[in-house]
């Protein structure tokens, strides 16, 4: 019998493949990625790994003997270029063929272009895979001046990092707000004055319209608002586009990325798809959308373990997101951009805090600052049928945790 080919060796190809094997799955598997590096976490590259609190091994995914131990064929260094679905088979860019049972798609996203005058100058790097971080690294520990472009979960994470290295930080973010796609405003504003008593200078409303050079190297930068500054590096963090081309050239549907049912499946019976790269219906949003988080891709690798080794899943679980900055650990749960109504629990100025969404009577999501113990009971919460109404949120006395307890 052919294999499974999982192509994608980040966080949802491992866990996949890890997950096959938990489950009783004896058939062949191939895992291809197209990095030479042992598959790794991403998270640490802008924290832990940057600031050299953790060595290359301490990123790994799995240790070097997970993959022969639990027999999964670890293809490092192969980039697949095409799929011809009727034959099942996958074609490598080595020139080398690959014959499939099933075919999952696990292939991520990659950096958005900053479509600038100077964006390919020696200097301008991106943090998305470990071989980036480790120029990153050298080149921040080499640097004064910084220039951070976006002001997204990466941009502020590094930009906490290099302030906290002694680095003269600025960063620019077109929106009026950090992080503007996945928090509220009010978690906005505390970021936004968090990184300012970091060190970090922070320009919104404001773009890099020019990157300068000296020597073929970075030098300066030209601001929308008139400035020059110097920077003898630039990290780009713009977001991600999904990296669904393989999908689109056998004509796989991916308004943006690959479209997938309940049970990871696209059109094609014999193709599944997982993680960044991945369009589905989320239940707890209610509406198609695309997700860039561990948890998903994790999640979703699971089910569909499940789901090859004949098992009954479907995939509904709740998207949870964290970043770490500085001394700050954000963790999300569900969606607050539907509430109508935000309940605080937890202060500001003590710098830990949660804000619990509300749609009516309905709790959406909630965001956490230094309260993890409130992050995992909102994700029981809105995983569960226990209800809880804003009015108990607010009241200080409440204990949610027992109230939990009581609704089982």
């Amino acid at each position: 019998m052919n294999p499974i080919v999982i192509i994608g060796a980040g966080h949802g190809g491992v866990q996949l493949a890890a997950s096959l094997r938990e489950e009783g799955f004896a058939e062949k598997i191939v895992l291809l990625g197209d990095e030479k590096d042992l598959p790794y976490q991403r998270p640490p590259l802008s924290k832990a790994f940057l600031k050299r609190a953790t060595q290359e091994d301490g990123v790994l995914l799995r240790g070097h003997g997970f993959y022969p131990q639990n027999k999964i064929d670890l293809a490092l260094g192969e980039r697949a270029v095409e799929i011809d679905p009727a034959s099942r088979r996958v074609r490598l860019a080595s020139g080398a063929s690959l014959e499939y049972s099933k075919l999952v798609l696990a292939t991520g996203g990659v950096q958005r272009a900053l479509p600038i005058e100077g964006a390919t100058l020696d200097g301008v790097l991106s943090l998305r895979t470990l071989a980036e971080a480790r120029v990153l690294r050298e080149r921040l520990e080499a640097s004064r001046n910084v220039v951070v472009i976006g002001a997204g979960f990466i941009g502020l994470e590094f930009a906490a990092t290099a302030a906290a290295q002694g680095r003269n930080v600025e960063v620019f973010e077109l929106a009026d707000r950090p992080m503007a796609r996945s928090v509220t405003a009010e978690t906005s504003a505390f970021f936004a004055a968090a990184h300012r008593k970091f060190g970090v200078k922070l320009n919104f409303g404001t773009g890099i319209t020019t990157i300068k050079s000296s020597g073929g190297k970075v030098a300066e930068v030209f601001a929308s608002d008139g400035r020059v500054l110097p920077a003898e590096m630039i990290l780009v963090g713009i977001g991600l586009r999904p990296s669904d081309e393989l999908a689109r050239a056998i004509g796989l549907d991916a308004p943006n990325g690959i479209r997938v049912n309940e049970r990871m499946a696209t059109a094609d019976e014999s193709i599944f798809a997982i993680g960044d790269s991945v369009f589905h219906y989320n239940t707890h949003h209610g509406a198609e959308l695309r997700l860039e988080s561990v948890q998903n891709a994790t999640d979703q690798a699971r089910t569909l373990a499940k789901i090859i080794a004949g098992k009954p899943a479907r995939y509904d679980r709740v998207p949870w997101f964290w970043s770490d900055q500085g001394d700050l650990k954000l963790q999300i749960a569900g969606f607050l951009d539907e509430s109508d109504r935000i309940v605080l629990r937890g202060s500001y100025e003590q710098r830990a805090y949660s804000l619990f969404g509300f749609r009516g009577a309905q709790l959406t999501g909630v965001e956490s600052v230094n309260r993890p113990s409130d992050h995992m009971l909102a994700r029981r919460l809105l995983e569960g049928s226990v209800p809880i109404t804003p009015e108990v949120v607010a009241d200080p006395s409440s204990d949610l945790k027992a109230l939990l307890k009581a609704g089982r």
